[in-house]
């Protein structure tokens, strides 16, 4: 199918659940098949924590004929994106410096203000929108069915799709712009920061800066603000890190807005994972507390591939990538040693989208462990006797375990980082530890090596793939703040990239589905049965 059938544009301001059907023949399609009984899942809110579910689908009448409508009119209003004409409702709009008809600007001194010879056709209506789901599924027991109501019913989900405004509400002379990188290190961070800046610059905007370190760099009398323009950021792509440096945790949310107020930044950027998102969400509700005219836009960083609603996040396909390495390496330890077992540690502490992957595309894994599905590690169905099995009939094993995997095996250790999460012990260790007593204890040698490439792997610059997804990411980023939203994140939806108020995909880690196909595959790859 092409790009069409996924993206919609509506110019008329009706819901787009309200179109007539012929504007999309793949909808009316959908829409004539007919129902199957009984779901055991509730559509996308199965991704949702329970109180977001208890507002949704929760409250929706099913036996109401027009349940439907009324469901899609109350995601209509929950995905909504927050605008700056909420808090100042006589914001005028002006016509967008963006464009890329002609780049040479008419006024040397104001590099966003460009001549037209005519009508430029590269801008985002408002109205467009990306379809969120595109499976319709017969039957709620089909592999990784996603159901809104008891019957399975086709309903169509939207969300705003992201780009370039005609209308603008900064003037690019008036912006100061902030970019901060918060938690730990992933690959694409300078990607990121890099295409912020040239679209910024692109749009006139003269001052822009990077906090350093974080959401500590608001408080830290000791970190200056970094100047950023294209020129410095000209070739950090370059290099893995972040040029702005990383830090988790930070003061808190009145802090931050008085020194936003203070600095007089009126577009904030921030790259970060879920706790992030969390904070960029607090700034932008405080921000309208204070009738701030801010923009605070977040740019989803999780190398766990954990955000809801979207189909990736940068830095994971790099690291599905370069966990070959460390694979290949552990099986090459083991396949060059009598009964070796290479047991290598990936990242992932919620959500096993990293260790599932890099073991289907490997094709050197056994045995892939990941925090969804739970697993024994003794008795007769247990991992260990499975290695055995191995050993027996192959003479090598190789063992993928993503770190979130089996915490339910090891002692809590009641810790937690800056960022408030719980440090996990280490599920790798433990297996290595585990094989190896166990073999000893069976009179069966065994020589086990453990492979942990987590921090080679967020240390390194991304890949083609990662590269463009930060480009596009940066550039939407820089879209969204312009176009007046805030309290927004970007992401790529269903191959398209949509704008999402940040609530809506921070409420839980997105997970891998036990059920879907894709984690069927990888067990077909790796011939690995149930270890319960």
């Amino acid at each position: 199918m092409g790009s069409t059938t996924h993206v919609m544009t509506n110019t008329n301001p009706t819901l787009p659940h309200l179109l007539p059907s012929s504007r999309s023949h793949f909808n009316s399609r959908l829409l004539s098949l007919p129902p199957t009984r009984v779901a055991n899942k509730v559509g996308v809110f199965a991704e949702r924590s329970n109180k977001s579910r208890s507002t949704s689908t929760a409250a929706v009448d099913f036996s109401d004929p027009d349940w439907k409508i009324k469901f899609q009119e109350d995601r209509e209003a929950r995905f909504r994106l927050p605008h700056l004409t909420d808090i100042f409702p006589d914001a005028p709009p002006i016509p967008s410096t963006f464009c890329l008809k002609m780049r040479t600007p008419i006024d040397r001194d104001f590099p966003g203000h460009y001549s037209l010879d005519e009508e430029w056709h590269g801008y985002i209506n408002n109205n467009d929108r990306v379809l969120l789901k595109t499976i319709y599924y017969s039957s709620p027991t089909s592999a990784g069915a996603e159901c809104i109501d008891p019957d399975c019913t086709w309903v169509e989900q939207w969300v705003h799709r992201a780009g370039p405004r005609e209308k603008i509400y900064f003037k690019p002379e008036e912006v100061k712009a902030a970019i901060v990188t918060c938690g730990g290190l992933c690959p694409g961070l300078n990607d990121v920061i890099r295409q912020i800046v040239i679209t910024l610059e692109i749009y006139g905007v003269k001052n822009i800066v990077g906090i350093p370190f974080g959401y500590r760099g608001f408080s830290d009398e000791e970190m200056t603000e970094v100047p950023l323009s294209r020129k410095v950021v000209q070739n950090i792509h370059l290099s893995g890190g972040s040029l702005l440096g990383v830090s988790r945790g930070g003061p808190g949310v009145s802090d931050i807005a008085n020194s936003l107020e203070k600095r007089g930044i009126n577009m904030l950027f921030v790259l970060g994972g879920n706790g992030t998102h969390a904070g960029a969400n607090a700034i932008h509700h405080e921000c309208r507390k204070r009738r701030l005219k801010v923009s605070v836009i977040g740019v989803p960083k999780t190398i766990d591939n954990d955000i809801l609603l979207m189909d990736k996040t940068f830095g994971f396909d790099t690291a599905v990538e370069e966990a070959q390495r460390a694979i290949n390496s552990a099986y090459i330890e083991a396949h060059s040693a009598y009964h070796g077992i290479g047991v290598v540690k990936l990242m992932g502490r919620s959500s096993g989208f990293i260790a599932m992957q890099a073991s289907l595309s490997s094709g050197q894994v056994d045995i892939c462990l990941i925090p969804e599905v739970p697993f024994n590690l003794h008795g007769p169905q247990g991992v260990l006797s499975h290695l055995k099995y191995l050993l027996e009939t192959k003479g090598s094993a190789v063992v993928c375990a993503a770190e979130g995997a089996g915490q339910n095996l090891l002692q809590k250790t009641n810790a937690t980082d800056a960022s408030g999460n719980v440090v996990f012990g280490d599920i790798g260790v433990y297996i290595q530890q585990e094989t190896k007593k166990y073999f000893k204890e069976i009179g069966v040698h065994a020589d086990v090596k453990y492979i942990d490439p987590t921090y080679m792997i967020r240390a390194i610059r991304a890949n083609a793939s990662d590269g463009i997804l930060c480009t596009v990411l940066g550039q939407n980023a820089v879209h969204g703040a312009f176009a007046g939203y805030s309290g927004i994140t970007v992401g790529l939806c269903n191959t398209h990239y949509a704008y999402f108020p940040i609530p809506e995909v921070i409420s839980h880690p997105r997970l891998v589905d036990p059920n879907s196909r894709m984690w069927h595959r990888c067990l077909t790859s790796t011939g690995q049965p149930d270890f319960i």
